[in-house]
């Protein structure tokens, strides 16, 4: 059995290969786990809504009994969104390390960064739209908390635009490892790493770019020059949404230490530190997180018409 009898490539993303159209891979484990009702489902169509009106087609990507879904569709998108799939299981999680295991039991999950990765490339997709990656945990001195996003990168040919790392994370590591893994940070029209909720961190990227164009010429340079990773491309959030980074600040301490204090830890902490997070700041964390999603889609769309353009020439008709 190969890779592609269990990867099923919608037919709306069949046609748009084969008019070598600009396709954007998006993730679903914001739709199922990361965001509540309604505002999940909400979110998910304004994404794609974003990749079309730009010149793209958009593929969300998830597993759906079983079958790596390349493109999923309206009804899947609203059961999705319930967490639970049509037999009335929980919709798992899924990351590298259980892929193979939701596959074969003929489940169904949301697919995390690392493991949207990993499926775009399978089904020949070189741009995908996230919110934020994950990275070095506060504390992986002792816990060794490194998110799987970070070799999932070092690993994959993709252009991954996002609102850079998680604010919960240890970011001047996180830059470190990525540094370590040769994954080039390129910033969107900024010169400073976003810390997802903020424009700015204080910390420096490999380079600026001004347009898309730019953006998708570094990628295609980076890979000619025999680069295996991904090019990451961190997009600030747009500025009426920010919330400043010593608010984050602040609001990550306190959490940390009600973790503590409760004894939470291991995969239980980044959804106890998020929660968190949104009671804290009067739920203005949840509009940020949708504003970032849907900017990094937009901006994705325009890399990824752009790359097309410069590997297949204009769209065929």
């Amino acid at each position: 059995m190969t890779a592609q009898s269990e990867i099923r490539i919608a037919d709306s993303m069949r046609r748009a290969m084969d008019k070598a159209q600009a396709i954007v891979a998006l993730e679903s484990t914001v739709i199922a786990h990361g965001l509540p009702q309604p505002l999940n489902l909400e979110t998910a169509r304004a994404c794609e809504e974003a990749v079309r009106r730009l010149g793209a087609v958009p593929a969300t990507i998830g597993i759906v009994d079983g079958a790596a879904v390349i493109g999923l569709n309206e009804d899947e998108l609203k059961i999705f969104a319930t967490g639970r799939a049509s037999d009335g299981s929980a919709i798992e999680k899924v990351g590298l390390n259980n892929l193979a295991a939701v596959t074969a039991r003929h489940a169904s999950g949301a697919t995390t960064v690392a493991a949207t990765l990993k499926l775009a490339s399978l089904a020949g997709l070189k741009v995908f739209s996230t919110g934020g990656i994950g990275g070095v945990h506060r504390g992986a001195f002792d816990s060794f908390d490194v998110s799987a996003d970070l070799t999932a990168l070092a690993a994959t040919q993709m252009i991954c635009v996002c609102a850079g790392a998680k604010a919960i994370l240890d970011l001047p590591k996180t830059l470190e490892y990525l540094e370590t893994l040769g994954v080039p940070v390129i910033g969107y029209r900024t010169e400073e790493f976003p810390a997802f909720y903020s424009r700015t961190c204080g910390l420096r990227v490999d380079a600026t770019v001004q347009s898309a164009d730019e953006a998708a010429e570094i990628a295609m340079c980076h890979w000619r020059m025999g680069g295996q990773t991904s090019v990451l491309v961190c997009v600030p959030v747009p500025e009426e949404f920010e919330i400043p980074i010593d608010e984050v600040e602040r609001a990550v301490d306190e959490s940390l230490r009600q973790a503590t204090r409760l004894g939470i830890r291991g995969k239980a902490l980044t959804p106890f530190l998020l929660t968190q997070l949104k009671e804290l700041s009067g739920g203005r964390t949840l509009e940020t997180n949708r504003a970032l999603l849907i900017n990094n889609a937009e901006v994705a769309a325009q890399i990824s018409v752009s790359l097309a353009q410069k590997i297949f020439g204009p769209p065929k008709t």
